[in-house]
């Protein structure tokens, strides 16, 4: 009682009563207005390659630095070819200059990934969690974002935002790692729309759900969130309940 059918996931770690049925039915309306409030024209980068080196530059930066070195990183090498076979100190070079932090892991990583591309797989990013997971500097993370923004496939990539927010809206129990917080989504929204909770839940994230004092009072969620009724508070989120 109180579990998924697999067994897998349970509701008694939830910090308030709900049968699984409420809490999809709740789940595809949170969707709903999250897609209708925060809309995107374009979803996909369009190219898995540039989509995972995107998300290595991306580790603990902000967007806008993020994207504007990613810009400048495919004007002055063109393609996974030309990476593959530079020198790493020359990669690492080129994100310290671009005020990237940890440019020197993340140097070797873009230029070792790319080698493995290029030698294990064709010259083709895997489509597959398990083989994007092998390759430098891709954590379950980033291996859903180059499925979800690169490939158009369905996924939910679990980052700070969508961690954070999944918790707060009673979608996951508010201990449970990231790769579990995957899972409770997977379960409770449809197939169909995993692709959107990701851009959704982020921009949600950063308008509305902020991490420190949230606008629970301009929230489009806020009849259907638990957070802003009291059911789950920061201390059960940081572990003090």
């Amino acid at each position: 009682m109180g579990k998924t059918k697999s067994g897998s996931l349970s509701l008694e770690r939830f910090t308030f009563d709900e049968s699984w049925e409420e809490k999809k039915k709740r789940a595809e309306k949170i969707v709903e207005i999250l897609m209708e409030t925060h809309p995107r024209e374009k979803l996909l980068i369009g190219d898995p390659y540039r989509t995972l080196v995107h998300c290595i530059i991306s580790q603990r930066m902000r967007d806008e630095v993020t994207y504007r070195v990613w810009e400048e990183l495919f004007e002055k090498y063109r393609d996974i070819e030309t990476i593959a076979n530079i020198p790493v100190e020359e990669m690492q070079r080129f994100l310290r200059e671009n005020g990237v932090g940890l440019w020197k892991t993340k140097g070797e990583w873009i230029v070792k990934a790319s080698q493995i591309i290029l030698e294990e797989h064709d010259g083709k990013v895997p489509d597959d969690i398990r083989e994007l997971m092998k390759l430098p500097g891709i954590g379950r993370k980033c291996a859903n974002i180059v499925l979800a923004y690169g490939f158009g496939r369905q996924a939910i990539p679990v980052d700070t935002h969508v961690n954070r927010i999944s918790k707060r809206l009673g979608l996951a129990p508010p201990r449970v790692p990231p790769e579990k917080v995957e899972e409770y989504l997977a379960e409770l929204i449809p197939y169909e729309k995993w692709i959107y909770v990701n851009h959704a839940m982020v921009d949600h994230g950063k308008s509305i759900c902020n991490p420190i004092r949230p606008k629970c009072d301009s929230c489009p969620l806020r009849e259907l969130c638990p957070y802003t009724k009291g059911l789950v508070t920061d201390a059960d989120l940081k572990g003090r309940r």
